[in-house]
């Protein structure tokens, strides 16, 4: 065998979800965040298109992003659609993140492969963030609010037309202890033919 098979078993099996409310103040180094997106960009990518891009909040933009995410909500949910709860969490969520990311994923010029395919390839780079995270003991949550499909969102982030965000990915040391997980045997979601 080339690699520690149950070593790898083991960091896919521990990957989990783990919310900015969830970590400490703990600041998580730029190589620490280099490593995460060195092992994005390794994902599968059809023809090579390497669609991802990357903008890297820290400091003091994570606050231009939590007021711009807060402000948004607001604007687009006037009376009886707006909950303070979802507005909340869109404010203090990059505040309680040591690290936020804005994943997007950018068209090949050709647009020989399909949309679906680019975003596929992004969600695959966002599975190599978690788990590199998981393997550094840091917690990992991408989000994905209807807010970061908006125009609004691609003026902020400062995107072209062939650019989308897909979701902002929020790392942090959990003060908790690591979730535990479960998932249904195979033998209920898989058919041998």
């Amino acid at each position: 065998m080339k690699y520690n098979l149950s070593e790898i078993t083991e960091v896919i099996k521990n990957r989990r979800t783990i919310y900015p409310e969830q970590y400490t103040e703990r600041k998580i180094h730029k190589e620490i965040v280099e490593d995460v997106l060195n092992n994005a960009i390794w994902a599968p990518t059809h023809g090579k298109t390497q669609p991802w891009r990357f903008q890297v909040f820290m400091n003091v933009s994570k606050i231009e992003l939590s007021e711009f995410l807060s402000n948004l909500y607001k604007n687009n949910n006037k009376g009886d659609s707006f909950n303070e709860m979802k507005y909340n969490k869109l404010k203090n969520r990059p505040l309680q993140a040591p690290v936020v990311i804005a994943v997007i994923m950018k068209r090949d010029e050709t647009q020989r492969i399909s949309e679906l395919e680019e975003v596929e390839a992004v969600a695959c780079a966002i599975q190599n963030m978690y788990l590199t995270c998981t393997a550094y003991g840091i917690g990992g949550f991408w989000a994905t609010p209807k807010l970061m499909y908006t125009q609004e969102m691609n003026e902020f982030l400062s995107l072209s037309s062939d650019e989308k965000c897909l979701g902002l990915f929020y790392m942090g040391y959990p003060s908790i202890d690591w979730p535990k997980g479960q998932r249904k045997p195979i033998e209920y979601l898989t058919q041998w033919k």
